[in-house]
């Protein structure tokens, strides 16, 4: 049997080469070929893609005045003029529903970012430490899982002036610890495989040893987490600006208009309670759908290899 020196020899450096990244590309290949394959997944980046155009693309298309009031056309039904009527302060409710959105989403999309990248940074060090720091690392993640989320965010969110970054670092805070968790099993594995051993007799560090291989190894599990965590925060921040600690005006988000129309829901005026409803339903889903295509997706390309 001959080995080829491509792949038998330490690299410079003193750290040995290993297939990874030459498989890297193929991988992501089946993964993404199966993900196609997946009606629900691909439905779900339609509607994705459809929101986040309507929320950014059309208020450049549709303009309306989102600052100043209009007490002259308050509750006014859906029409020509205003597709889905007005609010009880007259804001256009369809371009308000752009602007809530816009919020929702970026609050939702930065916090689950933040919150996989630290939880994967987090867990990856936990578990391929081991030991005393694992423990030590694990029990701070267990403790802050036993607390219900919305109790921190509802009283960070009582501390601090709501707005979009802090929105953001509140959600996040709350987030990151079952990437945490999927990220250390993961790292749990990895650490005992014959690549990442060989690192350290070649002489790397414990530090390029996570970053260079197992963080790169578990993108699968965050790529599919990050999906669910955006699910996740959209429910979040809109359980939040239901409750009336959202974004203060003349900003709004999806929770805070759903707040508003509840208000209203014995006088007729279900446009201001089923257009945000309807809304967060289909983005939560939509990711849902996403993540679950992602999931199928890489699992299959586990089995494949």
């Amino acid at each position: 049997m001959v080995i080829s020196e491509e792949t038998s020899r330490p690299a410079l450096g003193g750290e040995a080469v290993d297939d990874s990244d030459r498989s890297g590309r193929s991988r992501l290949a089946d993964a993404l070929r199966s993900f196609s394959h997946n009606r629900l997944g691909v439905a779900g980046v339609v509607v994705v893609l459809l929101i986040l155009g309507f929320c950014f693309i059309g208020p450049l298309v549709y303009h309306t005045n989102q600052i100043n009031t209009n007490l002259s056309e308050v509750h006014l039904p859906p029409s020509a003029a205003h597709p889905l009527g007005t609010d009880p302060v007259g804001y256009d409710e369809l371009g308000r529903l752009m602007v809530g959105g816009q919020a929702s989403l970026e609050v939702a999309m930065a916090a689950a970012l933040i919150a996989t990248g630290f939880g994967a940074l987090w867990g990856a060090i936990s578990g391929f430490i081991g030991g005393f720091a694992d423990s030590l690392l694990m029990r701070i993640v267990d403790a802050m899982l036993s607390v219900p989320p919305l109790l921190v965010v509802l009283f960070l969110a009582t501390i601090y002036r709501p707005s979009v970054p802090m929105l953001v670092l509140v959600v996040a805070l709350v987030s990151w610890l079952i990437p945490s968790r999927l990220v250390r099993g993961e790292a749990l594995v990895l650490r005992t495989l014959d690549y990442v051993q060989a690192v350290r007799m070649f002489g790397g560090t414990r530090r390029r040893a996570i970053f260079r291989h197992v963080v790169p190894n578990a993108v699968g599990t965050m790529v599919v987490n990050v999906t669910f965590q955006v699910a996740d925060a959209i429910l979040l921040v809109a359980g939040i600006g239901y409750l009336g600690l959202g974004i203060p005006p003349p900003a709004t988000d999806w929770g805070s208009m759903l707040s508003s129309g509840i208000n209203y829901i014995y006088s007729g005026y279900w446009w201001l309670i089923y257009p945000p409803g309807v809304a967060i339903l289909l983005t939560v889903v939509a990711f849902n759908f996403i993540g679950d295509a992602l999931r199928d997706a890489f699992e299959v390309r586990l089995h494949e290899r």
